[in-house]
């Protein structure tokens, strides 16, 4: 019933915007003539970009002061996961004890020695370990969209975030991963954020401090 009465309410809002810039029309029309209008504008000047996108973006992803490492398949994730932690001097016990999206529920993180749990973060865990919804090889960039299925929190409490990335996953630039969103979504969802590596700060002085709004360090496992 709350979910008839949200989106009544939204409507009426729209309808009162519509009726105040004098336009008409449903939120499909809108949607139709949004796209019509990006689809006849040509794209920018662009860099050219090397033909493996995957290698591309695993060195950006470097480039922005992630580590990364490639498997062969998702049943090799835990492992690897398990030997990045064990390699950071940084890190204490509690480091192997996190979160993860529920489409990495039952992958063998037991097996591997760490306790992950599928379910959102409430901020004390040290490690969250998503997914993404694509991977921008140009800037070696995380595209998350929020959802109940991929909580924004995991990616941004935890001192460490792991993210998986499918090799499919990986698009050229922000023109393909926005025209993805669109394909995939219809219209944008509450919130796109886009992760390039840990998160810095270089405010005081102008000297970077990693995990100054979020994760201290950031490892990218590209699978496939």
């Amino acid at each position: 019933m709350a979910i008839d009465d949200n989106a009544s309410s939204r409507e009426t809002v729209l309808a009162r915007v519509r009726a105040a810039l004098g336009r008409r029309g449903r939120d499909d029309e809108a949607r139709a003539a949004a796209l019509a209008y990006i689809a006849a504008r040509k794209q920018g000047p662009r860099p050219a970009l090397a033909a493996d996108l995957v290698a591309r973006f695993l060195v950006r992803a470097t480039d922005m002061a992630s580590t990364v490492e490639r498997v062969a398949s998702l049943d090799a994730v835990p492992a690897a996961v398990a030997s990045y932690l064990a390699a950071q001097p940084a890190v204490g016990e509690g480091a192997h004890a996190g979160v993860c999206w529920p489409q990495f529920a039952t992958l063998g993180w037991t097996q591997a020695g760490l306790t992950v749990e599928s379910r959102p973060t409430v901020g004390h865990d040290a490690l969250g370990i998503t997914g993404c919804f694509c991977a921008i090889a140009e800037t070696g960039t995380l595209v998350m969209v929020s959802g109940t299925q991929t909580p924004t929190a995991t990616f941004l409490l935890p001192e460490t975030h792991v993210a998986i990335v499918l090799a499919d996953q990986v698009v050229p630039g922000m023109e393909e991963a926005f025209a993805r969103i669109r394909g995939e979504h219809g219209a944008l969802p509450r919130a796109v954020n886009l992760v390039s590596g840990p998160s810095r700060t270089g405010d005081i002085e102008q000297t970077i401090v990693l995990g100054a709004h979020g994760p201290r360090r950031m490892h990218v496992v590209l699978v496939g």
